[in-house]
């Protein structure tokens, strides 16, 4: 008999997706409906998880015309790091939901199209070993929920492994009520258990930490790392980033799982690009599904944005392969987009762009 995961290959080749939206249909027919919530959910009524997706349609592309677009180049830098295209991979939970081997196989995927991934404090396989098979540049994303003795064990291995970035995010001082989970009574199985805190009393795990502007400068101070914070939404906070001394922000709503009414990502971005004047870098997640969303979010001064739900559609519908064609979908989009644009280069895409 043949296993679930050659059949699901078998399906995968047979209608081969060209597009974003096209994982998505594959990884729900394939998934727990549970876990499928899970991923898919939003806080209460969800009406930031909508948001994230009208706000990019909202917003309308002014093309320029008989530009030379032979060439299209995305590479660029993240933090000084190299990449290949300004699309890196957010932190998600729980990659063991939507595939056996779970972030294992989703930084493989995107090491092969050359660019970054951020991985999660719940991964299911331990930071080290997700390190250990990656071939592209990580950054290691932190809740600081726990007791911050957890915490700084797990900045310290996250840098001796070889990540390049810690990433806090701000947005949880508690969970976004999810009423799909609340519905579906959703736990977590035991193969998608979160691998970092294995070694970790139980009740330490359970104890739980408000960060405020004091854990950013504690944080900074623990490692030599740049820090970003994920969950700014607003001018004001960017400017006391700032102050803080972080080396990134990244324009988020926790993808409509907080507190649900927020502004949609994209439409935050262009107040905080416009307080941090280019003293940080800037970078957007939320709501990206097309290779447009790319080139309106750098039209807005993001920096690069950052993926998270449609990698985790490629991992359950084929593994490696589905996040690596996940990735050069939008890869593909973005530089299509750029040519009938008139923006061969990065350096070309600016306000001038949109029209909100």
């Amino acid at each position: 008999m043949r296993s679930p995961w050659t059949l699901l290959q078998k399906e995968y080749l047979a209608m081969l997706p060209i597009n974003v939206m096209d994982y998505e249909a594959l990884a729900r027919a394939h998934m727990d409906p549970g876990a499928w919530d899970y991923y898919q959910g939003g806080s209460e009524d969800e009406v930031t998880l909508r948001a994230n997706r009208s706000a990019f349609e909202r917003i309308r592309l002014r093309p320029r015309m008989l530009v030379d677009v032979n060439t299209i180049d995305m590479s660029t830098t993240v933090l000084g790091t190299a990449v290949s295209m300004p699309i890196l991979v957010a932190p998600t939970a729980f990659h063991g939901l939507a595939h056996p081997q779970g972030e294992c196989l989703t930084v493989q995927g995107v090491g092969q199209m050359g660019t970054l991934m951020t991985v999660s404090t719940v991964s299911t396989r331990r930071l080290e070993d997700i390190a250990h098979v990656a071939s592209g540049p990580l950054w290691f994303q932190l809740y600081v929920r726990h007791n911050l003795k957890a915490s700084e064990v797990l900045v310290r291995r996250a840098q001796a492994a070889g990540y390049l970035a810690i990433v806090l995010t701000v947005d949880t001082p508690v969970l976004g009520k999810r009423e799909r989970d609340v519905r579906n009574d959703f736990y977590m199985p035991s193969h998608a258990h979160s691998a970092n805190f294995s070694d970790v009393p139980k009740a330490r795990i359970l104890e739980v930490f408000i960060p405020t502007w004091q854990t950013v400068d504690w944080l900074r101070s623990l490692t030599s790392l740049p820090v970003l914070l994920k969950g700014i939404l607003t001018a004001e906070d960017a400017l006391l980033a700032l102050e803080h001394g972080v080396a990134g922000i990244v324009v988020s709503n926790h993808g409509g799982r907080q507190l649900d009414g927020v502004q949609a990502s994209i439409e935050a971005l262009p107040a905080v690009v416009e307080a941090v004047a280019g003293r940080c870098e800037v970078f957007l997640d939320g709501g990206i599904r097309r290779g447009t969303d790319v080139l309106k979010a750098l039209a807005l001064g993001a920096r690069a944005v950052l993926v998270g739900r449609p990698i985790l559609w490629g991992l359950a519908a084929n593994g490696q392969e589905g996040v690596r064609h996940v990735l050069e979908l939008l890869r593909a989009e973005l530089e299509r987009a750029m040519q009938l644009a008139g923006r061969p280069t990065l350096s070309s895409i600016d306000r001038t762009l949109v029209k909100l």
